[in-house]
């Protein structure tokens, strides 16, 4: 299938997890890739080369995108390398969590800063090329803990919950000119970052949810692609909670 053909998607946070699941799907349906990495070189090498092998065009950015001027910095490279910039996946997303007694401000402003100002960042940094081109399709990553909150991560809800108030009202800010701004929201996704959790409570989290298993970074790459692709021509503003029916 090539879905994307012809088009180009910037991805930020894709070396690992989630946002690799995404540039991976994304290729593989004939999108040229600008992903972005913060500290991981040799992961961003090894996925550059991946990405190219199969046959499209890809580059790592090693970018923060919670930095407004090294956004505007990455568009105008991106641009310039590759043309245009059809979609956008504002992945990149950090935790830090803890209690509301023991959170520290720092650890509240951090999160914030990386979750949820880097999604303004990015936004305005692509949004002339995309209001130039009329169409676009921004993908901004949330979580079912946006939705729904979540003990210890007041911080971390706070930030998810933030980037669906700011998709909605980019979707009606920006609809006019067939640009379309959606929300995917992952339930518990496996990834490297759970594998280092206790078996015993990862098995009590799969028991909760109703297809009884965790989801996979490809589960919600495959979302992610029909929100890129035409196929969702006539979906803006939407969340989408990508969780086994955790939220059901």
């Amino acid at each position: 299938m090539n879905l994307l053909q012809g088009k180009t998607a910037i991805i930020t946070g894709a070396t690992r997890g989630i946002g690799k699941g995404i540039a991976e799907v994304f290729a593989q349906n004939g999108a040229n890739v600008a992903f972005t990495y913060s500290s991981s070189v040799d992961a961003a090498k090894v996925l550059e080369k991946e990405l190219n092998d199969l046959g499209i065009q890809a580059k790592g950015y090693q970018s923060n995108a919670a930095d407004f001027d090294q956004a505007q910095e990455l568009v105008k490279d991106v641009l310039e390398t590759f043309g245009s910039i059809d979609i956008l996946v504002n992945n990149a997303g950090i935790t830090k969590d803890n209690l509301l007694m023991r959170m520290g401000e720092e650890d509240f402003d951090k999160v914030i800063e990386v979750n949820l100002k880097s999604v303004f960042n990015m936004t305005k940094a692509v949004q002339r090329t995309m209001l130039k081109q009329r169409k676009g399709s921004i993908i901004n990553m949330s979580s079912v803990v946006g939705v729904k909150g979540n003990a210890g991560q007041a911080n971390y809800a706070a930030s998810k919950a933030g980037i669906i108030g700011f998709s909605k009202s980019v979707a009606l800010e920006l609809g006019s000119r067939n640009i379309r701004s959606n929300v995917v929201a992952p339930g518990f996704i496996e990834t490297e970052m759970t594998e280092k959790l206790d078996e015993k409570v990862v098995e009590g989290w799969r028991n909760a949810i109703p297809l009884k298993r965790g989801g996979t970074p490809e589960d919600i790459a495959n979302m992610c692609l029909f929100l890129a692709s035409d196929l969702s021509a006539y979906v803006t503003g939407q969340v989408l909670n990508v969780d086994g029916g955790m939220l059901t």
